[in-house]
């Protein structure tokens, strides 16, 4: 099964994201954009991919350690940047070195668990709003979300997420995202 690791935003914060995300969608020259919609928005910590049945266990467990060794923190949506023209997203305020502790914790319970992960690279919170080819620059959308800041909230949990790819081959179609495992951040001080 396709996994990752993941903070997942309450839904007060992604109705707040949604009502700047709208006046976007509108905007002249959008419809290249494939818009990823807020039931597919996430801040992955740690991408894991195809992860084996019997490994899922064994990488919970790992987890839900991750998650006892970290405490709640604050965390709130702000501001726009892209991944040159390939991707618009909304980056994080807050306590963004406790996100990054807790990314870190994430792969580390992936290699623990006997994954093979990615090299490790500096982790850039960020939640993805839209995918582009290449043929609409991003800059104009970015600068649109600079001074969006969302209400703060606090992540109090780690998630484990399935992620389905699209098998039907019908144009928009979006990836499918199911929470399968969550886990309090329960560390005190």
């Amino acid at each position: 099964m396709r996994l990752f690791a993941a903070v997942l935003p309450p839904d007060e914060a992604v109705a707040e994201l949604g009502r700047a995300v709208d006046r976007l969608t509108g905007s002249e020259g959008t419809e290249g954009l494939r818009w990823t919609g807020p039931p597919g928005w996430h801040f992955t910590l740690a991408f894991y991919g195809e992860v084996p049945d019997e490994t899922v266990p064994e990488l919970s467990r790992r987890l839900e350690r991750a998650a006892a060794r970290t405490a709640p923190f604050p965390l709130a949506l702000r501001g726009g940047g892209h991944f040159g023209d390939r991707a618009l997203w909304v980056g994080a305020a807050g306590d963004v070195a406790a996100l990054r502790r807790l990314a870190e914790r994430a792969g580390a319970a992936a290699r623990k668990a006997g994954l093979d992960t990615e090299e490790h690279r500096h982790y850039r919170p960020h939640l993805t709003l839209a995918r582009g080819s290449g043929a609409v620059h991003l800059t104009p959308y970015a600068a649109a979300l600079d001074t969006f800041t969302g209400e703060q909230w606090t992540v109090g949990e780690l998630a484990l997420v399935r992620s389905r790819l699209p098998t039907s081959g019908v144009r928009g179609e979006r990836p499918r995202y199911e929470k399968v495992g969550g886990w309090p951040l329960s560390a005190t001080g």
